[in-house]
């Protein structure tokens, strides 16, 4: 898909675009037949680490750049974009010193301030229209607050210990295996022995959360608008805060369970930072290259262009290896697959390997999802009514936040949320956007600036038998920037060009099922020990031999 081109390239035509430019990764090693472990798809970093173990391991990428959604590409010459992942901040904290990332590479910026929501207020005279700021000092958060409520800025700080501690017990279990049902349930007496050790991290949660469990349990279980309306009044700030419940997944505000997916959100760390979001120097590709030049300085090989076609199954029931696209074998002993549970075993996997009942969860898994992520080259900075630009053009704090927009009022999340379930693209979506070359000038020519919109509510499949083809695509994206335009008049005047990836865009170009950011939904009923199965949540698949390590494993 050409990026479309708008302002300079309009003058030019877009067809001068017609292909994209991107880094691409040198595989170091020639391919030999056979390796300890083989990892489909170059996404994250199973191969760094077991090569740091000693096993020889081979790495398999169908597209020419590595990093899964975590990519930088130059989409229009001159500007780099993270073309799929924006931002870094759930990558466990572990990984960086064991992978020694920053040896490898990788710089990173903080954000503060980190959120910035405009408002769209009329009949305000010649009066800026207010906003709501918010970063690591609470004390000013609350005066940003108070613009809106008093009592809203007094329970802050409450608000803010009360999730931090919610995020500190659930922490431990992202870095533990479930509780291994089927163990408990069938397995032998040894192995119910040792799946005892899965009930560790839940019994410390257990113990942080103490006489608070029902309160917390309500914030894991209930619609997000439940659990903010008890703890504040203004639109502006739940709605704000909001927005970490819904991104990305096909729910609304008003969706039982949806907490979970903001707790998730706040559940980051940068740098010692809890709950800190930043973006990568370089783009998001430069975080993945900083993982493969771990993985090869230690002897992994990464292939890139190197589709994988199938794992090979012995009559056993084990795990051979994998056929590639071009017929080649590579036998091992292991293969981890960092694709989607679907791709792995409805397409990957001999179907007659599995059991039938196995299949038949995985083809059920939800996968909607309600992104539309489009990238932006533009030659100078949005200007916003309520936050005006600096003389010289030069960034403001502002500019390196999350910047919502439609985001007054969670009933405007609700009523786009229910555009989509009609079969419509947003009438007023979601946006969140963000200015990375704000931080990071490498990504864009001076003065100029890559931009990151983030936008929902788009269905995967359209009502009335359209489908999503240039002009939908086009008509959609026109809509966003027509949305931009209100809070930041001049915005559509300095697009350069744009690259728009709807739903199945996403699913076509970055494997994501359905275009899902997580493989599947992150709904209680496909956390944990659920997921992506119930009794299958271990990693290790029915087949010996086969680990599943990409998003749709545990934790998402």
């Amino acid at each position: 898909m050409a990026a479309r081109g708008l302002g300079l390239s309009r003058a030019v035509g877009a067809s001068l675009f017609p292909a994209w430019r991107q880094a691409h990764w040198e595989a170091r090693g020639r391919l030999k037949p056979e390796y300890d472990a083989v990892v489909i798809g170059a996404g994250n970093q199973a191969a760094a680490y077991l090569q740091r173990l000693g096993v020889n391991t081979a790495v398999f990428e169908r597209r020419p750049v590595i990093g899964g959604a975590a990519v930088t590409e130059e989409i229009i010459p001159g500007f780099k974009f993270s073309r799929a992942s924006y931002l870094l901040s759930l990558l466990r904290p572990q990984i960086y010193t064991d992978l020694e990332l920053k040896k490898h590479g990788l710089r990173l910026h903080l954000r503060n301030p980190y959120s910035f929501t405009p408002m769209l207020e009329e009949g305000t005279g010649n009066k800026v229209p207010r906003s709501l700021l918010l970063g690591t000092d609470m004390v000013e958060n609350q005066k940003q607050i108070a613009q809106f409520s008093r009592k809203d800025a007094q329970a802050f700080p409450k608000y803010e210990a009360f999730m931090n501690r919610l995020a500190l017990a659930i922490d431990p279990l992202l870095d533990a295996a479930p509780v291994d049902m089927e163990a408990f349930q069938r397995g032998s007496l040894l192995q119910r022995l040792k799946s005892l050790s899965t009930l560790k991290p839940l019994l410390q949660a257990g113990r942080i959360l103490g006489a608070q469990l029902p309160q917390y349990y309500q914030v894991l279980t209930a619609p997000i608008t439940k659990v903010l309306d008890q703890w504040f009044e203004s639109e502006p700030l739940k709605a704000t805060l909001a927005t970490d419940a819904v991104i990305g997944a096909m729910t609304s505000p008003h969706t039982p369970g949806s907490g979970y997916v903001l707790l998730h959100h706040v559940m980051g760390d940068l740098e010692g930072m809890q709950g800190a979001w930043g973006y990568v120097q370089g783009g998001m590709g430069a975080l993945s290259d900083a993982i493969a030049r771990s993985a090869t300085a230690h002897g992994a090989s990464v292939f890139t262009e190197k589709t994988v076609a199938e794992v090979r199954v012995s009559s056993e029931g084990r795990v051979q290896g994998v056929v590639l696209q071009d017929g080649s074998e590579v036998r091992s002993k292991v293969v981890l697959s960092n694709a989607s549970p679907q791709a792995t075993f409805l397409k990957l996997t001999p179907q007659e390997c599995l059991p039938e009942e196995f299949v038949d969860k995985i083809s059920r898994l939800d996968t909607q999802s309600p992104v539309t992520k489009i990238n932006v080259a533009v030659d100078r900075l949005p200007d916003f009514l309520a936050a005006p630009s600096a003389p010289g053009g030069q960034p403001l704090p502002h500019h390196q936040c999350s910047i919502h927009l439609n985001c007054e009022d969670t009933l405007l999340l609700h009523r786009a949320f229910e555009d989509a379930l009609d079969g419509l693209p947003s009438h007023r979506p979601l946006i969140e956007l963000c200015i990375p070359s704000s931080l990071d000038p490498t990504l864009a020519p001076a003065g100029c600036h890559v931009v990151s919109l983030f936008t929902q509510y788009t269905p995967y499949t359209l009502a009335g038998g359209k489908v999503w083809d240039e002009q939908e695509r086009n008509a959609y994206a026109d809509k966003v920037f027509d949305c931009i335009e209100a809070y930041a008049p001049g915005f559509k005047g300095s697009v350069v060009g744009r690259d728009i990836l709807t739903p199945p865009d996403l699913e076509r170009i970055f494997g994501l099922p359905g275009g899902n950011i997580f493989h599947c939904a992150m709904t209680l009923d496909q956390l944990y020990f659920a997921r992506p199965a119930p009794l299958h949540s271990s990693y290790r698949c029915p087949l010996r031999g086969l680990y599943l390590c990409g998003s749709g494993a545990h934790p998402g």
